[in-house]
């Protein structure tokens, strides 16, 4: 019998449950626009591998956390844009000393991964994997928890468990050549007799499956890489096939993203060489692992994530066009691409704009918040809240480097730009100590302060680079922050002794997200000892997450206002030519005189009308090039368009008749509303620019 054990909530590690409203707190990134739409992604911190279900009126969502412990957060909403923070489903693994970073043993991006979560008959289920482990069930009556474990006899790669409402359970499972088998009543194991390959290895259908049975019809999601980032589906008459594919309902949508920093291996180690990014990258990150969810009024909505930069994978949310049997991620006019921005969907519920988590925290509750997370298992002797109330006590462990620090606690950056600021008495660190704010990834960096015979100094390590770069430090309190933008993908350091006045030390730092933790950028408190021993403690009074941009790079949409909108790829300028649409090149003398030409008239949940005299302009469904123009009278849906902003802040116009995107051609500067969406290099006429 295997004696190792999952230790399950209640179990070592306290979490609060306590939420605070993100309108009640620090400003923070939500989805929710407070105008019947919302923006994607449905957080700007990672939550990978989601899965996501519907119980009545009520939506759940569980996905992949890796080594960080606690592991599966439930995450609960009504209306599928706000969500709130229920529970995690593991406290903590524990299968060895590669678990508690012990013996030169580490599990970085294995622990838990690509679960799939169920409810049957009263009971909500997440089978999740754990790397070298069977699939392991986590259930419970109430997803709040408690939640208890059991193991099924061994493990299935990135599986997804069917309920047939004819009592029986299915599994699909595997890599490429995907695998389907039908459980046992206690769902430890197959029955016998029954597992099958579903697919060949060239099907196009991948991993990452999700499985559903949709109108007397059985049908599987799948991710896969095939030049970009995409999602195949797959259907059939009966569970086991045989099954049709259809190798892309979402491709290619990457709103507009560039590159971003790579490494020039996969070595995953010391001396790293750090690619800056292709500024016209064609994109390779598209929407992709995902699946559907339906409202009670039988609506679909597709889910899936996006390898988005170095804040980690993002969730996304998709309106679901059915055609021809097909479930279509995107609208009718744009099929496989989802809009960044779009209306909330109608679930019969209105929620309140909020966050799942309240990032900062001063330490003072009894409890760790749920934003925490520590690196791999913790020892729970050698941290406290207690010990010196409002405050977060680390005693130092042993560790050749931070990659090895136990009682690291983390918790996931968030974009697209924060500045973590945590607060440091050192006056009870030993010698040997060094405690700080790290970024954790690979590589990594770190600001904190190094206690050595000689007194304390003030150091910034780059992994990149293996530098260090030290100054005197003589104050026993410290304030550490760390400034990170996640859209250029650069860090910088700075302390104070005051609070008040921030001194930068040493470079940027080129963050980077990679495939050896398989998570993006945290930030991290940590305290480790190099001299071999335990050392003394330090005191983390608080760590502050500020957000200088916490709704993106938005703009207020100029209703009422009259602009001028251009294209910022080559400069042209859109105009009005008596009742012709045209677009004037920009050293062209009439560009002065298009200048102010459009009003720009509301038209409600974020959209508009572009208004030159006494006509608007207009879109033919079909939205092909030279059928934009000028058209009298009311606006309607071929006047209107959803004010969309790129994550760069740029402006592109999704026309509600095609629903494609306006773009002035570079090449002639002809006019259509035929883009499918942004593309990366943003020099293709559809990433805008307008002033006053």
């Amino acid at each position: 019998m295997n004696t190792r054990k999952v230790k399950l909530i209640g179990a070592g590690l306290a979490i609060s449950a306590a939420l605070t409203p993100a309108d009640a707190a620090a400003p923070t990134w939500t989805a929710d626009n407070g105008n019947g739409t919302f923006t994607n992604p449905l957080f700007y911190d990672e939550f990978s591998d989601p899965d996501m279900i519907r119980v009545g009126d009520d939506y759940y969502l569980t996905g992949t956390t890796m080594h960080a412990m606690p592991g599966l957060p439930v995450l609960h909403s009504r209306d599928l844009v706000n969500w709130k923070f229920l529970s995690y489903a593991v406290d903590r693994l524990d299968f060895g000393p590669e678990y508690r970073l012990e013996d030169g043993k580490e599990i970085y991006g294995q622990g838990i991964w690509a679960p799939s979560f169920r409810w049957h008959n009263g009971t909500f289920y997440i089978f999740s994997n754990v790397r070298g482990q069977p699939t392991q069930i986590l259930s419970a009556r109430d997803p709040a928890g408690p939640w208890k474990r059991s193991v099924m006899k061994q493990g299935f790669h990135d599986m997804s468990v069917l309920f047939d409402d004819d009592g029986k359970v299915y599994i699909v499972w595997g890599y490429r050549e995907m695998k389907f088998a039908q459980l046992n009543d206690e769902l430890t194991d197959i029955v016998p007799g029954t597992e099958r390959s579903l697919f060949p290895p060239d099907s196009l259908m991948g991993e990452g499956a999700h499985f559903y049975k949709i109108d007397g019809k059985y049908y599987i999601t799948s991710a896969w890489f095939d030049g970009t980032m995409r999602m195949a589906c797959a259907r059939a008459d009966k569970p086991e096939g045989p099954y049709e594919v259809n190798p892309a309902i979402s491709i290619g949508e990457d709103y507009g993203l560039g590159g971003v920093h790579r490494l020039s291996s996969n070595n995953y180690r010391p001396p790293f060489k750090v690619h800056p990014p292709l500024p016209k990258s064609a994109g390779n990150r598209g929407l992709h692992q995902g699946g559907l969810v339906s409202t009670p009024k039988d609506v679909f909505w597709g889910f899936s994530q996006m390898d988005y930069t170095a804040v980690g994978r993002l969730t996304c949310l998709a309106p679901i066009t059915w055609k021809d049997g097909w479930p279509y991620f995107g609208l009718p006019g744009n099929l496989g691409r989802t809009p960044r921005i779009w209306v909330k969907p109608d679930t019969g519920n209105v929620s309140p704009v909020s966050a799942p988590y309240q990032r900062s925290d001063d330490f003072s509750s009894p409890a760790l918040n749920p934003i925490w997370q520590w690196n791999h298992a913790p020892d729970d002797t050698k941290w406290s809240l207690t010990e010196r109330p409002g405050f977060l006590r680390l005693h130092s462990l042993p560790a050749a480097e931070f990659w090895w620090a136990r009682n690291t606690l983390t918790q996931r950056s968030v974009g697209p730009a924060s500045n973590p600021t945590a607060v440091l008495d050192t006056k009870g660190m030993k010698a040997g100590d060094i405690a700080g704010l790290a970024l954790l990834n690979l590589p990594y960096a770190w600001i904190g302060v190094h206690r050595s015979t000689d007194g304390w100094a003030l150091e910034r390590y780059d992994q990149t680079t293996g530098e260090t770069v030290r100054v005197p430090l003589s104050a026993g309190r410290v304030w550490l922050r760390a400034e990170c933008d996640f859209l250029t993908e650069i860090a910088r350091f700075s302390y104070s002794t005051d609070g008040a006045t921030f001194t930068p030390l040493g470079g940027e730092f080129a963050m980077v997200f990679q495939l050896k933790t398989f998570e993006g950028v945290r930030y991290a408190l940590f305290h480790y000892n190099t001299g071999g021993r335990l050392g003394g403690y330090a005191d983390f009074d608080g760590l502050t997450i500020d957000e200088p941009r916490p709704h993106g790079l938005t703009k207020p949409i100029p209703l009422g206002r009259t602009i001028t909108i251009s294209s910022l790829g080559s400069g042209a300028v859109l105009a009005a030519d008596r009742h012709m649409l045209i677009a004037v090149p920009k050293d062209d003398a009439r560009a002065a005189s298009a200048a102010a030409a459009f009003k720009v008239v509301d038209r409600g949940q974020g959209r508009v009308a572009l208004q030159a005299g006494d006509a608007f302009v207009s879109v033919v469904a079909s939205g092909t090039a030279g059928q934009v123009m000028l058209r009298k009278g009311d606006p309607a849906d071929g006047e209107t368009f959803q004010w969309v902003e790129t994550p760069y802040g740029d402006l592109v116009l999704l026309s509600l008749a095609s629903h494609r995107y306006l773009r002035i051609q570079p090449n002639d500067n002809a006019i259509s509303a035929d883009s499918p969406g942004p593309h990366p290099g943003r020099e293709d006429g559809t990433c805008l620019s307008w002033k006053k």
